[in-house]
């Protein structure tokens, strides 16, 4: 059978799809590669029925679990191997992971009998090297431990082990703030020529400049939310569309008086963002990269969804939007 290939549509329609940690592993899973590439090959189902109807995107992910369990392996294995650094532990995850997004992508659309080129680019992220944030680790990767477990790991190693969001334990780590896309110009080539781009993956590598202006590597991980938001103002997306493991943004979450919100305006999320509603190991990065992302042009939008919704959430008919007023 042979493969149509979608046009895009005008450039001006060009959206960032942010895939949670959720579109991947799911919640309780021990996520080994088979539940990792099942769970990916569903979440991409949605997004080739956008490509069908001539969306374009750039598509970055979250890598929370796979770099912590990588650097766990590193860790057990330190009196063997050498060990990996976390920075370079970020570069080999956006690497495994964007083959297994680029690879059931192919998959699908061959099934649908559709076709765009799709690659993955290894994307370097600049941090200022002396940002504060290097000293307070506030980005969790790795597994869940219980409190025993934690205790433990306190103990034994030279990790910072918090409670995330009532989940359980996890080790935090350094997650500077993203300042610039070092191959951005890349990946809008490779738009022009109508490829679907995955990059930033894992809020992609952190770099700094070196004196001389040459880069240098870092070891911590960059948010994955932010770092999209970056990628879509360097790209001159209009949407930024966020999926994470709820179908809407909520206040009160967890309360009797919870509230799902279908809209917010750039005001009311600065206002629900400085009240404290949303969590700070969950949506509330999410809500500082929409706020930027707005902040940078009255024209943008937000939208916030899980994976099942994300068809009809572009289509206004579910979801959380975010607009400027």
């Amino acid at each position: 059978m042979k493969k149509a290939v979608v046009e895009k549509k005008n450039p001006s329609d060009l959206a960032v799809i942010a895939l949670g940690g959720n579109a991947i592993i799911k919640k309780g899973e021990k996520g080994d590669i088979h539940q990792q590439f099942a769970n990916t090959r569903s979440s991409m189902v949605p997004v080739v029925s956008l490509l069908q109807k001539g969306y374009n995107f750039v598509l970055t992910h979250g890598n929370g679990p796979q770099v912590g369990n990588l650097m766990l392996m590193v860790d057990s294995a330190k009196e063997k191997v050498p060990e990996t650094p976390l920075g370079v532990a970020d570069a080999m995850t956006e690497g495994s992971m964007g083959y297994m997004i680029e690879q059931c992508l192919q998959n699908i659309m061959i099934r649908a009998g559709i076709w765009r080129n799709v690659v993955t680019i290894p994307t370097q992220i600049l941090v200022d090297r002396h940002d504060p944030a290097m000293k307070n680790p506030t980005k969790p990767i790795g597994p869940f431990y219980s409190q025993e477990e934690a205790a433990v790991l306190s103990r034994d190693t030279d990790w910072t082990l918090k409670e995330d969001s009532g989940r359980g334990w996890r080790r935090y780590v350094a997650s500077p703030y993203p300042i610039d896309i070092v191959e951005k110009d890349a990946i809008k080539l490779l738009l022009e020529q109508n490829y679907v781009v995955i990059s930033g993956g894992g809020g992609g590598i952190p770099v700094f400049y070196e004196k001389d202006k040459t880069l240098e590597g870092i070891d911590c991980v960059i948010d994955k939310d932010l770092a999209s938001m970056k990628i879509a103002l360097s790209v001159g997306a209009k949407t930024f569309i966020i999926i994470t493991s709820v179908p809407q943004v909520c206040i009160n979450f967890g309360k009797p008086d919870e509230q799902q919100l279908t809209r917010m305006t750039l005001a009311e999320a600065r206002y629900y963002y400085a009240e404290g509603h949303f969590g700070e190991g969950s949506m509330a990065p999410k809500i500082m990269a929409s706020i930027e992302f707005i902040q940078a042009n009255p024209s943008h939008k937000v939208i916030i969804t899980d994976v099942e919704n994300l068809e009809a959430a572009i289509d206004g008919k579910a979801g959380t939007t975010i607009v400027a007023y």
